[in-house]
C-alpha cells in the first residue's frame, strides 16, 4: 500500500504529521512503514512532540551548527545562487535521515509515547513537502 503525504511549511522548523499517518494507517495490520522525503533540503525525524520547546532547541541548534551562507564562518560556500540558505539546507538535510521505517502493529504505528513524526525544514521561505509512504504488511 503506498500513497504520497504533503506537508506545507512556513519556513524553518518540525512540522508533526503523526496524526496523518496514523488515519492512513488505521485498519491495517502488521508490517513496516517506510517514509522517504522527495526533497534535498529538508529532512525527516522521530522526535518528541509533548514539550514544543524540544523543536525550538533542535532548530537553534542545528542554525548554530549551520549557519545561512552569508555567516562569515560560511564564507567557504560556493552554491549560494539560490539564496543563503539553499547550500545550509543541503547541508543539513545530508546530515539527518530523509528516509525512517517504523514497525506497525495493529494497523499502528509502534512509536513510544511522547513520539511523533516530522519533516524538519531548512529552508527560509514557505514549501509543500512530499513525503512518500510505504507500508509493506507481514
Amino acid at each position: 500500500m503506498k500513497t504520497s503525504v504533503s506537508v506545507q511549511t512556513a519556513g524553518p522548523g518540525l512540522y508533526e504529521f503523526t496524526d496523518r499517518l496514523a488515519i492512513w494507517l488505521d485498519g491495517q495490520g502488521d508490517g513496516l512503514l517506510t517514509l522517504f522525503v522527495r526533497h534535498t533540503s529538508c529532512s525527516l525525524l522521530i522526535q518528541e512532540n509533548a514539550d514544543p520547546d524540544v523543536k525550538q532547541d533542535l532548530s537553534a541548534f542545528l542554525q548554530r551548527l549551520v549557519p545561512a551562507a552569508d555567516d562569515p564562518a560560511m564564507s567557504y560556500l560556493t552554491h549560494t545562487l539560490e539564496g543563503p540558505d539553499d547550500m545550509p539546507a543541503h547541508i543539513k538535510a545530508a546530515l539527518l535521515p530523509v528516509s525512517l521505517s517504523i514497525p506497525v502493529e495493529r494497523g499502528r504505528m509502534r512509536l513510544g509515547t511522547w513520539q511523533g513524526v516530522y519533516l524538519f525544514e531548512h529552508r527560509y521561505r514557505p514549501h509543500i513537502r512530499c513525503v512518500a509512504a510505504h507500508f509493506l504488511a507481514d
